[in-house]
């Protein structure tokens, strides 16, 4: 963790209104920094109504935003970031799922929104760091800067932070890092912040529902076409390929001797392809390729055993990484896990994490 007097120290905190920043910001007031809070007003999808505003920057969290800043006694400025989300985070999803991948938002509204912007208030206003509500923690060690998961193993979100640079984590700070999701509310309430039991944001942003099931609909043009067994027998009609995605059981609409699971998606023959028997080897794998896209400390020396989460929630699994620069080049990588992995899904992260719990770095699932 950062040995930082935080006298007369600048810290510019992105908050979305919800209990973990809110009470980040807190913490770094106790601490003796000065804290300025930064509300991001995201994308909305047009045409719709006030039910699916942008779940972190509604009318409704900017307003919550502001009542704990007044608290607080903090200045908080909202910047503008619609357009940059919207070809950033909300194409990039788009773009990606009609290629037939399944990608992780999250991750790329980290790197290219969040902190980016972050990191332009600081330098316009002249501040010393910028700061977030996320559980991750940052340790300086032989002169470089290691990114640790929190103490709260349920809560921690190291997954979507793995594209963080060594110039970006000497001026991040992570407030709440260690401290347990229950121990965060009870400070909050102790505070009579109003955001003490708001609940926690889950799923898409920018969609209102669960899933992006309906949001694809709305966004891209799909073509039904026929689902079909690993023996190419058709057994139903699916809705547009875009919609499922490898391992998916539920939402299928197969009736007859299920449950099945998607093994595959020909988007050539536009044939979604299933089977009903769990431990098909297309359900399992037994590794997998990853374009690395970032080594937060470090290249490290390979072949490499770690643990790795190939999704967030994902329990960590232990796995090889490998470098066969005769069939790959330097970026693309193979993992081959200790044991057969189920919904190895195109287009996710895989994140790597050494046994003492660093994030060594990650890259984009093959």
């Amino acid at each position: 963790m950062k040995t930082t007097s935080a006298s007369k120290k600048r810290v510019i905190l992105g908050m979305s209104a919800g209990v973990d920043s809110s009470v980040a910001a807190a913490v770094l007031k106790e601490q003796g920094y000065d804290v300025v809070g930064v509300f991001l007003h995201f994308w909305k999808e047009p045409g719709q109504d006030a039910l699916r505003e942008n779940k972190c920057c509604s009318l409704e969290s900017q307003e919550d935003a502001r009542k704990v800043a007044q608290i607080l006694d903090i200045p908080l400025y909202t910047v503008n970031v619609a357009k940059e989300f919207k070809k950033e985070v909300v194409d990039y999803f788009l773009e990606e799922t009609k290629a037939g991948r399944t990608p992780n938002p999250c991750v790329v509204c980290n790197e290219r929104i969040k902190f980016n912007f972050l990191f332009r208030k600081m330098l316009e206003m002249d501040a010393d760091f910028v700061a977030t509500g996320h559980y991750a923690e940052i340790r300086d060690r032989d002169g470089k800067h290691h990114l640790y998961t929190s103490c709260d193993e349920e809560k921690d979100q190291t997954y979507f932070l793995y594209c963080l640079k060594q110039n970006q984590l000497s001026r991040i700070l992570f407030p709440i890092g260690k401290f347990k999701k229950p121990e965060i509310r009870k400070k909050a309430e102790k505070l009579k912040l109003p955001v003490f039991d708001k609940e926690d944001s889950q799923g898409l942003c920018f969609t209102p529902e669960k899933t992006p099931t309906k949001f694809i609909k709305r966004n891209l043009t799909l073509s039904p076409g026929d689902i079909v067994t690993t023996e190419g027998k058709k057994i139903g009609t699916h809705e547009g390929l875009e919609l499922y995605t490898i391992g998916q059981r539920k939402g299928i609409n197969i009736g007859g001797s299920g449950p099945y699971f998607v093994v595959g998606r020909d988007f050539k023959k536009n044939q979604l392809i299933v089977t009903n028997d769990e431990n098909d080897a297309q359900v399992y794998r037994t590794s997998m390729l990853v374009q690395i896209k970032n080594w937060i400390a470090g290249e490290p020396t390979l072949p490499l055993e770690v643990n790795v989460k190939i999704r967030y929630r994902h329990q960590l699994v232990r796995g090889i990484i490998k470098q066969d620069t005769k069939k790959f080049n330097s970026q693309m990588l193979e993992v081959e896990f200790f044991e057969k992995q189920k919904a190895v899904t195109p287009g996710q992260s895989a994140v790597f994490y050494a046994d003492d719990n660093e994030v060594l770095g990650g890259g984009i699932i093959l």
